[in-house]
Formats: C-alpha cells, structure tokens, sequence
C-alpha cells in the first residue's frame, strides 16, 4: 500500500508503512522502511525522469543533515513508547498539514527548513516526505513526482549513513528489506497501470484516511504500553 502510494502521488510509504510495520515490529523502523523508500524513488525517477527539475532541491538536502543528526539523537535517547507516540504524533501532524492545504513560497530558507524538518522526521520515523511535499505542492503532478523522489534518493542516502554512524542500522535491517522489496515492486508495478487513470483527489483521501487510522491505533497501542 505505501509503495503503490507514493509511485502513484510522490510520497506517502513511509506515512503509510511506518505505523503498520511499527505495530508489527519496532525494529522494522525507520531502517528498513528508509530502504524502501530509497527502491521506489528509484523506480519512480525513472519512470518521470524526463520532468525532473532539480534546481533549489539541494538546500533541502543540506538541511536533512542537521536535522537527520537530531533524529538520530531522539532515537538513541527515547523509549520505543516514546517513539511510537511520536511516529502517531508525526503522521498525524502530516494528516492536518495536507488537509489544510497550505501554500508556502519556495525559496532557499523554506526549503533549508523542510529539509531540516525531513531529517528529523525521516530519522525517527522514516517519514520525510510531509514537509517537502508541502512545500512542492503546487507543482504539476510529474514534476512533483519527479522532485521527490530525486530527494529521496539523496536524503535516503544521508539517513541511512548517520544511522549507520549511529549503530541504528545493521545487516539485520538489510536481511529485512530483501523481504520486504518483492511488495515495493508489485506496489510499483500496480500503480504503474493507473498512473494518468486514477482519480487523484480519490487517492488522497483514501491515503489520508488510512494514515489517519494508523495513527489512532498506534498512539493507543503506545499509550497502553507507556502506563502498564
């Protein structure tokens, strides 16, 4: 579902996977869901290859650093029912932000600031893609595609090594997201047949929907750990 999500908006693996596969198993996030978003960028970018701009993206990516260095912090630092709130809290604020439909001007400093956002989001919970994608919102649908998933890959890329750097990622999480990657290419391939067909505005409905609830269940789940 995450990966057929982000092939067919831009984003959305993470917002939709991370809760599901943290209900399931803590260890299954962020890295293996990290790794999963770097295969469908991939995939995505080359499939909308010929619309990508780049221009402006690497402020974004400069301030993933700082931000992916705190995340990585509050990971080492907190307990898994501190984490799985904030994962709920995340998708949540990610769920509000999208409905509100802001319109934020793109420059260097809001950019900068969406990366830094990303880095802490995406180092906590695999879940990047919400500021950016806010940011960019009001691009045409193939651009839009195009830019996120370029971001993606680099600021995937930067997660993983200062997970790595962090003793948060391990062949374990490697071993995991050989598993996982046959679902990411069916997700894939399956949006590949609707692309240009489905109703947009359908899909990100269901999508928010879905997060919404995952999120519900999740910061209950936390919540029931944190007071027994």
């Amino acid at each position: 579902m995450g990966a057929f999500t982000q092939s067919l908006i831009g984003f959305g693996l993470a917002v939709v996977a991370s809760p599901l596969l943290y209900l399931v198993d803590p260890s299954l996030v962020p890295a293996p869901v990290i790794l999963m978003g770097f295969s469908i960028s991939l995939l995505t970018l080359f499939r909308e290859r010929a619309a990508l701009e780049f221009n402006g993206l690497q402020y974004a990516l400069l301030g993933r650093i700082p931000g992916g260095i705190l995340g990585a912090l509050l990971l080492l630092w907190a307990p898994q029912p501190i984490l799985g709130l904030a994962i709920a809290i995340i998708v949540a604020l990610a769920v509000l932000l999208s409905l509100l439909k802001l319109s934020l001007p793109i420059t260097r400093t809001s950019l900068f600031a969406a990366g830094i956002l990303s880095g802490i989001f995406g180092n906590i919970a695999a879940i990047g893609g919400p500021p950016l994608a806010i940011l960019l919102s009001g691009k045409d649908a193939k651009q839009f595609r195009a830019a996120l998933s370029a971001f993606f890959i680099f600021s995937s890329t930067i997660a993983l090594i200062i997970l790595g750097f962090s003793g948060l990622l391990t062949l374990h999480h490697f071993y995991i997201s050989a598993l996982l990657l046959p679902s990411v290419i069916l997700g894939y391939l399956f949006a590949n047949r609707l692309v240009g067909r489905v109703d947009k505005q359908k899909t990100r409905v269901m999508t928010l929907s879905l997060c919404s609830l995952s999120a519900i269940i999740l910061a209950s789940k936390s919540i029931l750990d944190m007071t027994s």
